[in-house]
């Protein structure tokens, strides 16, 4: 192996208060807090969703049936997953489009990203669309988009009567150049 070979290598470990990544990067040890996400399988029959790479944002999802999404359909199609989560107050999960279907399938998350807040306990479901020409095929256990866990920011609003002025004031779309 060359010295410009990126090595990383993950070791997950459980500690007393929370588990906690070691990233071992060419000898260096870097340790990551983890947040535990509790999640509860609807589908036995599926796999766990889970990252697929050591350095993978998302967790893939998988659908749970078979779904035919048409480019003519004027609603989007609901797919679902058979799994539910616990999401710690302070985060949030984000249902993404997996840029391979994007890109290869013209199928994505219509909402993307759809936001799963941490009080939901329901079954999550991806709200799927074709934007390209003919039919995309969903079989069950293919992976249908990408879940990534984030924080959030709560905020307190104030009601004022101004705002404080800026350079691009009431400036609407593409007012920033294009």
């Amino acid at each position: 192996m060359s010295d410009d070979e990126e090595v990383v290598k993950w070791v997950a470990r459980d500690g007393p208060m929370e588990s906690t990544n070691m990233i071992v990067y060419r000898d260096s040890v870097v340790q990551i807090p983890l947040n535990r996400v509790e999640i509860k399988r609807l589908d036995k029959g599926l796999p766990l969703p889970k990252y697929e790479s050591a350095g993978a944002a998302g967790i893939d999802l998988y659908a749970t049936k078979d779904v035919s999404i048409f480019s003519t359909n004027t609603h989007a199609t609901i797919v679902p997953t058979g799994i539910a989560v616990a999401i710690p107050v302070g985060y949030e999960a984000q249902i993404r489009s997996r840029s391979g279907l994007a890109a290869k399938e013209s199928v994505m998350v219509l909402n993307s990203p759809g936001t799963i807040d941490s009080d939901y306990r329901g079954e999550i479901q991806v709200i799927m669309r074709k934007i390209g020409p003919g039919v995309y095929n969903i079989k069950r256990g293919d992976r249908i988009a990408q879940m990534v866990i984030s924080t959030v920011a709560s905020a307190q609003l104030i009601e004022v009567d101004e705002l404080d002025e800026t350079v691009r004031g009431d400036g609407k779309f593409g007012s920033t150049g294009s």
